[in-house]
């Protein structure tokens, strides 16, 4: 989901404590949730300038307004979790290797239902999101990225780094896409295993300066916010 050098920026900063909407200083605070990932950029799925990746790439609308079947717009594409899997990515990827491939990590699925979105009409923005897991299972994934010899700098403690996306379903409000789970993620802020400890949404401030709503809470742009 990253590129290579993105693991040298990692630092050794340890999660804070954060409350609701409040701005989170991953940089300084020796405790904020996945503070190493301040700078992380989103994952872009690269293209070869041939032929392969623009026949890829049409494909891949054309089959997401396919599953659409004349639904809502605003349906989550649920068919990326039955095409490819979650699982390990070595980066970079192309294009005609992300929509072949079976298994694939949430940098992937992100783009792609970022294209998706977009090709549909519906404001979408690229979205990164820290999420609270166990011990086991993240020492579990860890395991099966060093399998496949893939960075595992996504991974820190019990905290992950994941990547979604923000679709603007009103004036100035998102819902968040998870799309390797495949749903719509809880504003209501549960607590608990995979629950969400901070996100961040990248978009251009025109007209958005007061950050986007996302149920009660107002989430600033382009800056971590702690959930």
């Amino acid at each position: 989901m990253y590129l290579a050098e993105d693991k040298a920026k990692a630092s050794t900063v340890q999660p804070a404590d954060g409350h609701c909407a409040d701005t989170v200083d991953l940089m300084t605070a020796a405790t904020a949730p996945g503070g190493k990932w301040q700078t992380f950029p989103n994952s872009h799925i690269s293209h070869h300038g041939a032929a392969c990746c623009d026949i890829a790439h049409e494909w891949l609308i054309a089959f997401d307004y396919a599953q659409l079947n004349g639904g809502d717009v605003l349906t989550g594409p649920r068919w990326m979790r039955e095409h490819s899997k979650w699982g390990p990515t070595a980066w970079p990827i192309h294009w005609c290797e992300a929509v072949d491939a079976d298994v694939v990590d949430c940098g992937v699925h992100a783009a792609i239902a970022q294209e998706a979105f977009v090709a549909r009409g519906v404001p979408a923005f690229r979205a990164q999101f820290i999420q609270r897991y166990s011990a086991d299972a993240t020492a579990s994934w860890r395991e099966n990225w060093d399998k496949e010899s893939v960075s595992d700098h996504w991974i820190d403690g019990d905290a992950i780094y994941h990547e979604g996306n923000a679709v603007l379903v009103g004036t100035d409000e998102v819902k968040l896409w998870d799309g390797s789970a495949g749903w719509w993620i809880n504003p209501r802020g549960e607590m608990g295993y995979g629950s969400l400890a901070a996100v961040r949404i990248e978009a251009d401030l025109e007209g958005f300066e007061d950050g986007l709503r996302w149920g009660e809470r107002r989430i600033k742009l382009n800056q971590w916010v702690a959930v």
